[in-house]
This record gives C-alpha cells, structure tokens and sequence, in this order.
C-alpha cells in the first residue's frame, strides 16, 4: 500500500534541479504523492503545471498551508530537489526541521547524509520520527565489484543513455518499460539513481556516491539480480549524466556493468551547454554517438528527444530531421508515446516478438 508524501522543492519545480520531484509526480509505486511544496506555483495542479495533465496533485505555498488544506498529516517528507551543491541552506534545514516538528518521516535524496548530522538525529529521536538517506550506500562489505558475469546474460539489455544530465533518461526508460509489458514481455527497469530508488524500483542502487570500481559492480550486480529474480525477458537500464559530461563519470560505469547490447540516446535540442555549466557547450548528437558506439561497442538504436522550451511544432520538425539524418527512429515518448522504441526492439531482437502478445 502506498504512503502519503508532501514533497519539498520551493523554486524548482518543473525545472531541471527539480527532477525528483518532477519523477514522482509523472510516476510512483512507492509514495502517494498528495501535494508539492513550491509557493511560486502554489494554487497549480501539480501534473497540469509539468505535463499540462491534471492529477489531483495540488502545489502549495507552504507546509502550513499544506496541512491546513490537506486536513492531514502526510506520513513522509520527500525533499524533491537535486541541485548540483548538495548541501542544504539554513533555511532549507528550518523547513525539514518544521515537517519533523509536524511528525512526518523525512525522505532525503542529496548525498549530504541526514543521519550522519547530530542535529537532526537529535530531532528524529525527539519528535519520534525516521530518516531516510535514500543515496546512502550499503556498507562497503555489502558492495559488489565487477565480476564478468554480466557478459553471460542471454536477454537484450538496453541502455537510455543522454547528451547531457536531467534530460529524461528515466523517464524515457520507465515509459519504455510500461510499453513493453503492454505488448505482453517480462520488462524489468534497472535505476542507477536516487529518484527511481523513491518512485519504487526493485532494482538498482544511486551509483554516483560509489568509486568507479563498486558502481561498476553494482551496475552489475542489479542487473544479474534481475535476471535470477525476475527471468526477464528484456532488462532497461536507466543512465545517469552524458559520457561527454566532464563533471559527471556515471555514465561510464554504467556502460562498463550493464554491457548493453543497444542504447536509446536522450537529447534536449534546444540546450546548447551542459546543465550547471553554462560556459561548456555541450557535445551534441553526432558527437555523443559516436563516443558512446566506441566506448560500449552497442550502437545507438533511436534517438528520443526533450521537448523542454519547444513547441509542438518544433517537436515534430526535430523527429524529421533527425530520422533524416540519423537513418534512426525518432520520438518525444511523453508526446507520442513508445510505439517507434517498441518496433525497433522488435526488429532489433527478433525472440522478442516471439514472446510478446502484439506485434
């Protein structure tokens, strides 16, 4: 059964450092999502205002003005925002120490470790409430190094990977799962990141708190876990950053454990330097493709696009252009859907299509 959640993420929402929230608006088998803390949308739909789709997710100015609307108390606190520094304001920590004051569980998804801080274990044992770190690792004795294994693994793996950070990898990835089962196969979804962990993926692990060696092996290891646990009969893994990205080395790790056999490649057309760094132009389509098909030795099988600053127009002239240009199937999966990505897997893996009910 799913708990009650009030998610912080004042100024961010439907914003690119607003992602988590953004992820568990459009998606959660965890968390029943009752509202969204961001007083210069507050009065909005909560799905209306990100996808223009209402969900009954009102956004409100404040806590207060939460639970006075709400007439209740959200049993958790989800702190909905990833900015690139990952340490909270003073102000950011009076509105966590407030919800924990009101008795909800507080849900965190920096890797700035809440249980590592006195002041707020202080708290949580005071006003009886819990923490949790969602991007904490497992103790290093629990993790996994690179083993090998993951080159053995019969069913396709693919990977969503992106030019650049908070383009919609996951999302993509989650929509292309739901896809698949709709045609009748056994899709497991691969998280490598803290909002998957919060929306209720079975499988996976926030890789970018890990050295290289342990991301690489957990990358791994969730992957073979699925396989046992699940006999699948097509994994999707969700990518983090850009291989390109100088700041981020996510990505490498993932291709490294998941040794996919074909990658999707997200793009945000109209972004032009990488998020958070607006001086480093960004490497771009041909660019990306060509790093990724070297480093992995999977080819990029379709390109899917982030319609963010675009209207429908400019949407649909993209998928034509790129397909032109790129001989790929190209589509914007929260406006048209899955059914290209589908087809292609189809045509990419032929047992697919043995085991699915439609073709």
């Amino acid at each position: 059964m799913k708990q009650s959640a009030l998610v912080y993420c004042e100024n961010e929402f439907g914003n690119i450092d607003g992602k988590v929230s953004n992820g568990l608006i459009r998606q959660s088998e965890r968390y029943a999502i009752v509202g969204v803390i961001d007083s210069t949308k507050a009065g909005q739909d909560a799905g209306e205002c990100l996808d223009g789709v209402k969900r009954a997710i009102p956004i409100f100015k404040s806590i207060g003005s939460a639970l006075e609307e709400l007439g209740s108390i959200p049993k958790y606190f989800i702190y909905g925002i990833a900015p690139l520094t990952p340490f909270l304001s003073n102000e950011q920590r009076e509105v966590i120490f407030t919800a924990m004051k009101y008795g909800m569980n507080i849900v965190n998804g920096l890797p700035e470790f809440l249980n590592d801080d006195p002041q707020f274990t202080r708290m949580a044992h005071e006003y009886g409430v819990t923490i949790q770190d969602v991007r904490k690792p497992p103790a290093r004795e629990n993790l996994h190094n690179f083993t090998g294994r993951i080159q053995y693994i019969k069913v396709p793996i693919v990977t969503v990977m992106g030019t650049d950070c908070a383009v919609g990898k996951r999302t993509t990835a989650l929509f292309l799962v739901e896809a698949l089962r709709n045609e009748g196969l056994n899709a497991v979804f691969i998280t490598t990141g803290q909002t998957g962990l919060l929306q209720g993926s079975e499988y996976g692990v926030a890789i970018d708190v890990l050295t290289s060696g342990f991301a690489t092996g957990e990358v791994e290891n969730s992957i073979l876990n699925a396989c046992e646990k699940e006999e699948p009969d097509i994994i999707v893994v969700e990518g983090q950053g850009a291989l390109s990205h100088p700041a981020y080395t996510s990505s490498s790790a993932i291709l490294r454990g998941a040794m996919p056999d074909a990658i999707i490649l997200q793009h945000p057309p109209k972004r032009k330097s990488y998020c958070d760094y607006p001086k480093i132009p960004m490497l771009g389509l041909v660019g990306e493709i060509e790093m990724i098909e070297m480093f992995s030795k999977a080819k990029v099988m379709a390109i899917t696009i982030n319609h963010e600053k675009m209207g429908n127009a400019e949407i649909s002239q993209f998928i034509k252009r790129y397909e032109s240009e790129f001989n790929l199937p190209v589509t914007d999966v929260l406006m048209y859907g899955c059914d290209k990505l589908v087809k292609a897997l189809l045509r990419t893996f032929p047992e697919l299509a043995r085991e699915s009910v439609s073709v």
